[in-house]
């Protein structure tokens, strides 16, 4: 493979995420460009391919596998798919971008790293709010110390419900909203505070809104404990409606900074007849909106994908890794099972490595 020019990139999946990664690598394709795509489903990888003058279409990805030029792979698949294929994307010499959550156990969040270590690839971890730019500022703020002491950092992530049929059936997701959107917070809170020991997690959660679509929690509040004293509480829901809600609070001895991820990019809007779209999740356009401009670029997905390419080229470090990814696997266990249990976690949690995060809550 060439270790100079673009990274040539292939996507796994043809759905929403995957055509988030498209539009992050057109917004930003000086360091990389996306040459294939790939899904099992007949049509929509074509569809895809078509929008975005992607030359190249699969409806197996081992065979996509197989193209030589082809020097990172973003999967953006279910995920239950994500330890197997990996490790293909390991074995086949080519880097890899997992969206989150990384993987469905711990034993398979081992197996990833492992593969990828002994191949000699990289294992990214696609959190996004590590390059979300209200977010960064607001590390950068506390970094030099504006805040003092920080002592508890709040993210919240709250919608109406994910767009796939899949996220609903935890055994291909794992668990509900926690896994779905808790993983951001969890990561974004570990990032925060400069990756601290993790001391115990407490959480609550139920199926107060779906119960009729799915055994996973959509509706969760989580604690967690670190060992520099701060404290990290992540709150998800798939019962808000009315599109995205998403923000974090910081608070320290010497301060307090807020940010909306959404808010501050808003357009406040009222429609009689509706439009085209105004915000992720939301499911209507008349009456009152808060439509978003340069969405993704707000979320930090060009800046993220970016990242990834120039981490191919040498050129920085990975920001998030497979082993960020597996310390959020773990809070996530022990979340599951702190609901399950109705008390406090203490961490490191000996969780059997073989278990999804949902079968700690409640019996399938």
């Amino acid at each position: 493979m060439a270790n100079t020019g673009k990274v040539k990139v292939g996507i796994i999946g043809s759905q929403f995420e995957a055509d988030i990664h498209a539009t992050a690598f057109r917004l930003m394709p000086e360091d990389a460009e996306v040459v294939a795509v790939c899904s099992p489903t007949p049509g929509n990888a074509a569809k895809l391919a078509k929008h975005y003058g992607i030359p190249r279409v699969f409806t197996d990805y081992k065979e996509m596998l197989r193209e030589p030029d082809i020097e990172m792979v973003t999967i953006t698949a279910p995920n239950y798919l994500h330890c197997q294929m990996t490790l293909d994307i390991a074995a086949a010499g080519k880097h890899v971008v997992c969206e989150k959550p990384l993987c469905m156990t711990l034993e398979e969040a081992d197996r990833m790293i492992d593969g990828c270590r002994k191949q000699g690839v990289l294992l990214m971890y696609a959190e996004e709010l590590f390059f979300t730019p209200k977010y960064l500022k607001a590390k950068e703020m506390a970094d030099q110390g504006a805040f003092g002491k920080v002592y508890l950092v709040k993210q919240s992530e709250k919608h109406f419900g994910p767009h796939s049929s899949w996220f609903w059936d935890v055994s291909k997701s794992g668990g509900g909203a926690l896994m779905d959107l808790g993983c951001h917070g969890i990561a974004f809170c570990y990032w925060f505070l400069g990756r601290p020991e993790i001391k115990s997690v407490y959480a609550q959660m139920g199926t107060y809104v779906h119960a009729d679509k799915t055994k996973g929690d959509d509706d969760t509040f989580c604690l967690i404990e670190f060992g520099n004293g701060a404290v990290g509480a992540v709150e998800v829901s798939w019962g808000k409606r009315g599109g995205m809600d998403d923000k974090i609070e910081v608070f320290g001895e010497g301060g307090v900074t807020y940010a909306n991820l959404h808010m501050g990019n808003a357009l406040p809007t009222y429609s009689e007849y509706g439009f085209a779209y105004a915000v992720e999740k939301a499911p209507s356009t008349q009456g009152w909106t808060w439509p978003t401009y340069e969405e993704l670029w707000n979320y930090g997905f060009p800046q993220e994908m970016r990242h990834f390419a120039r981490c191919v080229r040498g050129k920085e470090t990975p920001q998030a890794t497979g082993e960020d990814g597996k310390v959020v696997m773990e809070v996530l266990l022990a979340a599951y099972a702190s609901a399950g249990q109705e008390r406090k976690i203490r961490m490191p949690y000996q969780a059997d490595r073989t278990k999804m995060p949902i079968e700690l809550w409640k019996s399938l």
